[in-house]
């Protein structure tokens, strides 16, 4: 069986120079012919003249972080879908709301190669833990685990006990989902007496995968790698077992610019991941994650060809990722829009023994008896994520405009 997925992965830079110069253009004239937004912020640009990653770099970028006003404006995709409703097959929401389209075609989130670089093959039975519900997770793995001749068993979150028992019953070979839920899973697994000998292998994502989960998972004898995906582009870049950064996925092309601009930064640099995608259904060009990361030099020692980032860095802005879930500064504000005895708030994430918590610190006048569970309820309603909340004096915060903090450590 072949160490690699297919030939895509092993080509020269000149092979992968030559077929960029082809496919590129041709992409940017689809997203121009087939999109509102890219027919006007491209209508400059001449489409057979972007052959490279250099001449893309002149093209203007749409981030992420623009998405939830440009989806008011025009709904349902903000004019950046080449495809509608019946060429769909089905649409997600994340939260902000932010909508995101799926297309027909298999494996459409481009998951299958980095389930194979984790080790999955035709074959395994996949217990998949992310969430069925409303947002694309579960889908973008469970796509990519059927396109490899996968079984999926779709845990969702939560029901742990009943999670630890399937898999007790199922014995499946691999695990997706977020590092730390399979933690917790595994946790269970011993608090109930229940040994999981058939799970061996997991592709995690959503969140840092760092290196006391990833060890504590092999002593287990998982064998856990990561992969860089978002709900907008499928995966952008996944783990080897050379361990030595994020190889990125054949079906994108990805640049580090300086945050908050298009301009590329030197090798080696910390920048934002900006994305450009050959999918005809969502033709993302210039897309800015808003997530920092940078190049790594050389290629990677399993053989794979393409360039390698090293993986998620944090963010450009304060949108943040918190177990799998994006959580928006204009969030915050609807919380406290919903409580008045809110004066100022600050969201400080951190990861204390590896695992994502928030704590809402506010500041307020007036204190009832119960405002911090009713606000906890609130931020759960909203983020669909707990948190902590701490009623803190009334000027006692930074005045420094800031609304998400991330304390998060990834040593």
């Amino acid at each position: 069986m072949s160490k690699f997925f297919d030939a895509l992965e092993t080509r020269s830079a000149d092979e992968r120079k030559s077929a960029l110069a082809i496919r590129l253009p041709q992409q940017i004239a689809h997203a121009k012919a087939n999109t509102a937004y890219f027919a006007e912020t491209l209508k400059g640009f001449d489409a057979a003249t972007i052959t490279s990653t250099a001449a893309l770099a002149a093209l203007p970028v749409v981030r992420k972080s623009d998405l939830i006003e440009l989806q008011k404006q025009q709904r349902p995709f903000g004019g950046l879908a080449a495809s509608g409703w019946g060429k769909l097959g089905r649409v997600f929401s994340s939260p902000g709301p932010i909508y995101e389209p799926e297309g027909r075609v298999a494996d459409y989130w481009r998951t299958a190669r980095a389930l194979y670089a984790a080790g999955f093959r035709a074959g395994d039975l996949v217990h998949n833990s992310f969430s069925y519900h409303m947002t694309p997770g579960a889908w973008i793995l469970e796509a990519g685990a059927h396109a490899l001749g996968c079984t999926v068993f779709p845990a969702g979150v939560g029901q742990t006990e009943q999670q630890v028992a399937a898999m007790a019953d199922l014995a499946p070979n691999g695990y997706v989902g977020t590092p730390s839920f399979l933690r917790i899973l595994l946790e269970k697994a011993d608090e109930l007496g229940i040994k999981l000998p058939s799970l061996t292998k997991a592709l995690v994502s959503g969140e840092a995968f760092l290196p006391p989960v990833r060890d504590a998972l092999l002593a287990r004898g998982v064998v856990g790698y990561q992969a860089y995906a978002t709900a907008e582009l499928g995966v952008i870049a996944y783990e080897t077992e050379a361990r030595q950064g994020l190889v990125i996925d054949e079906g994108v092309i990805v640049e580090i610019v300086r945050p908050g601009t298009g301009d590329p930064v030197a090798e080696g640099e910390v920048g934002e991941v900006v994305v450009t995608t050959f999918n005809t259904d969502y033709p993302l060009i210039r897309f800015g994650t808003g997530d920092l990361s940078a190049y790594l030099s050389g290629n990677s020692p399993c053989g794979r060809t393409n360039m390698r980032i090293k993986g998620w860095m944090g963010r450009a802005d304060q949108t943040t990722k918190v177990k799998g879930m994006f959580v928006h500064p204009e969030q915050v504000a609807a919380v406290i829009k919903r409580h008045p005895e809110i004066v100022r708030a600050r969201l400080v994430v951190t990861n204390p023994d590896s695992t994502d918590q928030m704590t809402l610190n506010c500041e307020a006048g007036a204190v009832d008896a119960g405002m911090e569970a009713a606000i906890a309820d609130s931020v759960r309603d909203i983020t669909k994520l707990r948190a902590e909340v701490s009623l803190v004096a009334v000027g006692s915060l930074p005045n420094d405009g800031k609304v998400i903090e991330d304390r998060r450590k990834y040593d």
